[in-house]
Parts: C-alpha cells; structure tokens; sequence
C-alpha cells in the first residue's frame, strides 16, 4: 500500500491529527498510545521540537500498521529527506511551499501545507498536495472555508488548525471541514499520557456528535 494510499484509510478512520508540539522522545511512545487507544490514527511531532527525528522514528517503528507519523513545521526541502529517512510518511508545514511540497509529492509523501486563500490553495494542488491545511484557523472563519469550499474541487480535503478544540468543531464541519489538526487543546508539553487520552476522547465523542 502506498504512503498516500494509507493516509486516506487512516484518515477514514479518524480525519483529526494529533499535533504532538514540544514532545520529548522519552515521553512520545506513551502519549502516541494513549492516542492511539482512544482512536487516533495521524500523529504529527512538530519539527521545533525536542529531538524530533527521533521522536519520528520511534513511533514509525512503534505504531507501524496502525497510524500514519509523520512531521510538522516542515520548512525546507531538506527536512522532507530527514524525515522520510526517520520512516514518517506525512509532511505537514505551517505555509505552502512550493518546493517542500514537489519534494514531498515526488518522494510519494503525504503533503499537508498551510494555506490561507484560494490561491494558495491551487497553487498547492497543482503541485501535488494530498490535502490542505488551513492555518491559523483563528484567523479565518467557518464562512471563508464555505467560500473557499464552493471553488475547490469536492474531493480535496481542508483542515483547519489553530484555536481548534472539542466546543467548536461543529460549525467548522458543517463549513466543509473533512477533518482538523489538533494542538494545545489535545497535547502540550507537561500533560500526562493519561491526561492526554482524556483529551483525545473528548474529540473523538465531539466529532461523532456532529
């Protein structure tokens, strides 16, 4: 099965990826379980954090055949090629640039950029992103994506990130959003893997009430 091939299956499990920002290597297994047990399957570890290569590894070893790893804050091109190299499968970057996407896309990698208008968007696909990430969601709003939603192409996936939390994904969903990235409200440094799956349910009941 190709990398894309199981974004999507996971993806259809569970549109919500974990954005695991300031996770230590030492405490990333317990917490990607936790994730895990409570129907996670997408976990991110931000390149700005604490050894994250290593973190990335872990957990691609660990979790093989059960959620799809992958890394955050991707700026440059040669990230994509440490990352593929640590086993993570997804690149996820706060912008869209064009080159970190050619290069995710050429090397059969999930592509996430951030994108905050149509043209960015577009720009995005047409350079071989698998989906796209609105971000920062605290400075949009639910009737952007609707306008947003209206030209893109109904099969291409948008999440938003940023502000996200269990009380307001409702709006965001009836907006068109396929799924949404996961930060401070889920994990933040300090949180116990206990504490943390407690979170994690939490989303995971709010999104099967919508």
């Amino acid at each position: 099965m190709s990398h894309i091939a199981e974004f999507d299956a996971a993806f259809a499990r569970c549109p919500l990826v974990a954005i695991l920002r300031g996770v230590k290597p030492e405490e990333v297994e317990r917490i990607s379980e936790a994730l895990v047990e409570a129907g996670f399957t997408l976990i991110e570890v931000p390149l700005n954090s604490p050894d994250p290569l290593d973190s990335i590894a872990r957990l691609a070893k660990r979790f093989e055949g059960r959620a799809v790893i992958g890394a955050g804050t991707v700026l440059r091109e040669a990230d994509v090629t440490a990352v593929r190299a640590a086993g993570g499968t997804m690149i996820i970057s706060p912008n869209a640039n064009l080159r970190v996407i050619a290069a995710s896309s050429e090397s059969g990698l999930v592509s996430l950029p951030g994108i905050v208008t149509p043209s960015e968007a577009f720009a995005a696909l047409d350079t071989g992103a698998t989906a796209l990430k609105l971000f920062p969601a605290e400075g949009s709003s639910p009737q952007v994506l609707k306008a947003m939603r209206a030209v893109l192409p109904s099969s291409i996936r948008v999440l938003p990130v940023g502000g996200i939390d269990p009380g307001n994904m409702g709006p965001w969903r009836a907006a068109g959003a396929a799924g949404f990235g996961l930060g401070s409200a889920l994990y933040k440094p300090g949180l116990t893997a206990e504490a943390v799956g407690q979170n994690a349910r939490a989303f995971i009941s709010a999104l099967a009430a919508l």
